[in-house]
């Protein structure tokens, strides 16, 4: 992590730049230990320690139009991808509150990890800067790893757009998800 200055229009400010290499397919995947929505502790050992795969969604923020799209199409295709030994897991920096409420509100029947610290996310090196409407800002990148049953990294996609890449990554997988 580099720490430099920035020029932000009319002001000179501080900002965190955050240069975490980018996964790829065939690494490793990054070790964690998280809290999920109803405050039980997961780790990517534990997950995966029942012999399946993992498909784990980065995300901006609970309920807006973007992150619900892409959470109710994990959510629609979440038994095919159960059926071919895979779990999903969303990922966000929103708190347990506001994870029960998106997953109630939603029907999602995955769980929502709470990565309020950005440990999660900086270790997946999606906490970037970016920059919208020429305002420049830390924030999540939409992105989606699958992760095999080993803890490799199969599939790693960075800066997704919400529509249609639920099925983009069942295709790159070999699944195929119905509409």
């Amino acid at each position: 992590m580099n720490i430099g200055l920035r020029w932000g229009g009319t002001r000179l400010h501080l900002a965190v730049v955050c240069r975490a290499t980018m996964l790829e397919a065939g690494q490793k995947a990054p070790s964690f230990k998280a809290r999920i929505q109803d405050g039980t502790e997961v780790s990517l050992e534990s997950i995966l320690s029942d012999g399946d795969g993992l498909v784990l969604f980065f995300y901006p923020k609970d309920s807006t139009p973007g992150c619900t799209k892409e959470a109710c199409d994990f959510r629609d295709a979440y038994e095919v991808f159960r059926s071919e030994g895979y779990r999903v897991m969303g990922v966000s920096k929103d708190s347990a509150k506001s994870h029960v409420r998106f997953s109630e509100n939603n029907q999602l029947q995955f769980d929502l990890i709470v990565d309020e610290d950005l440990k999660v996310q900086e270790a997946y090196g999606v906490w970037k800067e970016k920059t919208n409407y020429g305002k420049t800002y830390m924030g999540t990148v939409r992105s989606t790893f699958v992760i095999d049953s080993k803890g490799i990294i199969s599939i790693a996609k960075y800066n997704v757009r919400a529509t249609g890449h639920v099925e983009r990554i069942a295709t790159e997988m070999g699944i195929v998800v119905e509409e």
